[in-house]
């Protein structure tokens, strides 16, 4: 078998630990860590304890790659996406845009976010600061 042979797999075809790793740009102990994260990733585990990836698992795994690298999501970010439905098992994603759109922070989301715990006058400087500081950046 030359090489072109072994590395063309059909679509449907299982693939091992090192060949998603190589797909997918990410190394295999992020993968096995994302199986603890996500259930939706189940590959199949033979003897040796060899993990065996369907489709449906490289599938969530890109998703979950684009929206945690792509996207700036974060593992709870995602874990609540599937949780709440806005991502389901075995989507596809379009060619250019994650299936997930990101929302864009408001002032309130800034204000509700990194001020809880802070009393009213400590958030109201805060979110006056933060405000200041996106003008700067260009972001109005």
């Amino acid at each position: 078998m030359s090489a072109a042979e072994t590395t063309t797999k059909s679509a449907a075809a299982f693939r091992t630990i090192s060949e998603v790793s190589d797909d997918l740009d990410v190394p295999q102990h992020v993968l096995r860590f994302w199986e603890t994260k996500f259930p939706q990733v189940k590959p199949l585990k033979r003897a040796g304890r060899r993990r065996y990836y369907r489709p449906e698992d490289l599938d969530v795994l890109r998703q979950i790659r684009n929206l945690l690298y792509r996207d700036g999501y974060t593992i709870k970010g995602v874990q609540k996406l599937f949780k709440d439905g806005s991502f389901k098992e075995g989507e596809q994603e379009s060619s250019s845009d994650s299936v997930v759109s990101k929302p864009a922070a408001t002032d309130s989301d800034l204000g509700t976010v990194i001020t809880s715990g802070l009393g009213t006058d400590e958030q109201r400087k805060l979110l006056i600061e933060l405000k200041k500081i996106r003008s700067l950046l260009g972001q109005n």
